[in-house]
This record gives structure tokens, sequence and C-alpha cells, in this order.
């Protein structure tokens, strides 16, 4: 399988997204911010789940990204595909010329591992990840975090208030 970083980068900023974007649209700098991720990269992620209809850009004061759909009507597989990552495990990129230009030995085996992969990927929803309780806690954790690190650079005396409550 070839899910590199783009594929779940794609995914971790979507489900970021999916949290935060529930009261007001989200900037890619706060998802940057919050999930470690180059604000470069996300952009070019996010114009192509922009292609794909997935997320929605909102201009001026207050702006950022929002779904285009709710939450159950996106999957993990639409976003990874929207990004243009490929869920195949094959070596020929499923073009069955993988040994002297024709199907190796395994072929079938790896074709069968994507589709149980897809399978997989295609069933779960944001609204099923945003329901689990460690993504909870980890976006609550995560958005302590990033709000400490707000604080500092906006007011250094407050730093050594911050660490001790954290």
């Amino acid at each position: 399988m070839r899910l590199t970083t783009k594929g779940r980068y794609a995914v971790t900023a979507m489900l970021d997204l999916a949290y935060h974007s529930q009261k007001k649209p989200v900037t890619l700098t706060d998802i940057a911010t919050r999930q470690t991720i180059s604000l470069s990269y996300l952009e070019q992620l996010f114009a192509r789940l922009r292609r794909a209809g997935l997320v929605k850009g909102v201009r001026g004061p207050g702006g950022g990204y929002k779904l285009c759909r709710k939450t159950s009507e996106i999957n993990v597989a639409q976003i990874i595909c929207a990004v243009d990552e490929s869920i195949d495990p094959t070596k020929c990129g499923g073009e069955a010329n993988c040994q002297k230009h024709q199907a190796c030995l395994t072929h079938e085996l790896w074709i069968g591992l994507g589709e149980q992969i897809y399978d997989y990927l295609n069933k779960i929803t944001l609204e099923e990840l945003l329901q689990k309780n460690n993504v909870q806690e980890t976006a609550h954790r995560q958005d302590m975090e990033t709000q400490h690190v707000i604080e500092v650079h906006r007011h250094p005396e407050v730093a050594s208030t911050m660490n001790e409550l954290l």
C-alpha cells in the first residue's frame, strides 16, 4: 500500500476541520499549528480537497475552510482519493505487469488486499471518527497546547503562568 504522508495528513487535516468547523470556519494556519503540518503543504492538500468538493473556502474576516458536506457523508477513502493517494498495494499499480510484463505470482493477493483496505476506509466516516473518545480527548489536548503556544507568542510573561497550569 502506498499510503504516504499526503494521505495521512489529508485525513488528519479533514478530521481537525470537522472537529473545529462546527462553530466557524477554520484557517489552515490553525490546522497547521495544531497538527504540526507545514502550511504550504496544507495549502496544496486543500486545493485538491476543494476540487474534489469536500471543502470550501470562506473569505473575509473570520474566514477559513468548512466542510461541503455533513461529516456522515465524507469517508476516509474519499479523502485519500481526493489528494491523489493510491490505496493500491501492488508493485505494478494494478496493471498486472509486475513480472516481465505479466502478473506476478502474488498479484491477485495484493489486489484483494487493496480491495479490503479500500472497503474498510470507505466505511469509516468523519462522523464516526469524531465520536471516538480518543479523538475528542486528543483534539481537546491539541487545543490546549495550541492556546499555550499562541499565548506565549502574544504575551511571553504569561508563559510561566500557563506552564504552571498545564
